[in-house]
């Protein structure tokens, strides 16, 4: 049994950091190369962890060896256009103008019924409102409303907001986030004294706190248990 689990282990841990390697795509960002990769290094893992006859060796080598291919194929794609082509192939236009385009869907087998619920979890129900609607290449549905049916923007009114970047998280889960303090120069003591006004006197009792590019603190307490 400790056999067993040691090499479940072991090629655990080898299946992981091959997929770190890999890249950080999500799996509807896939590309065919990245997924068959993804597919065959999870059999090959398997196969040893089940079978305690089979030798480690055996599924470590043809994993290092799809790893490596992988990268390889990733390389070439980012150096060769022609490449990148031939290994993901190119987007499909299938609504251009608020008009279906039938060959670009018969192509792709991809159905009405698909590109009508694509088009409604993308807020845009209606066919005709759509300017241009692409299937990418990683399978996903790009859609560009016409611009009357864009929603207005503040420069569409001619007005300039002010900056707005990511939250500095100040504490998470009852620790204390010391290197945003010290990169954003945020005042420990104005924190902590933030956190009496609102009757907390520990950082353990804080679930999260951020502060925004505004200024605007977020504090939210942990429940007792």
């Amino acid at each position: 049994m400790l056999i067993v689990v040691t090499r479940t282990l072991i090629l655990y841990a080898l299946v992981v950091i091959a997929l770190r390697l890999m890249g950080k795509r999500e799996i509807g960002q896939l590309q065919p190369f990245d997924l068959v990769g993804i597919i065959m290094i999870s059999e090959l893992a398997a196969i040893p962890a089940e079978n305690v006859g089979i030798p480690l060796i055996a599924g470590i080598i043809p994993i290092i060896v799809i790893l490596f291919a992988s990268t390889l194929l990733a390389v070439l794609e980012l150096k060769s256009e022609r490449a990148r082509a031939l290994l993901n192939g190119t987007p499909s236009v299938l609504i251009a103008r608020g008009k279906i385009v039938e060959a670009e869907l018969k192509r792709n087998r991809y159905n009405l019924t698909d590109l009508l619920v694509e088009l409604r979890i993308k807020n845009v129900p209606n066919i005709s409102d759509v300017e241009f609607a692409v299937l990418e290449t990683n399978g996903q549905l790009s859609i560009l409303p016409k611009s009357l049916k864009r929603p207005a923007t503040p420069e569409d009114f001619g007005i300039a907001p002010s900056y707005e970047g990511l939250p500095s998280v100040l504490v998470m889960d009852g620790k204390l986030q010391k290197n945003n303090f010290e990169r954003d120069k945020i005042d420990l003591p104005w924190f902590l004294n933030e956190l009496k006004k609102q009757n907390i006197h520990r950082i353990e009792d804080v679930f999260l706190a951020s502060l925004d590019t505004c200024g605007t603190l977020f504090i939210q307490k942990k429940l007792k248990r």
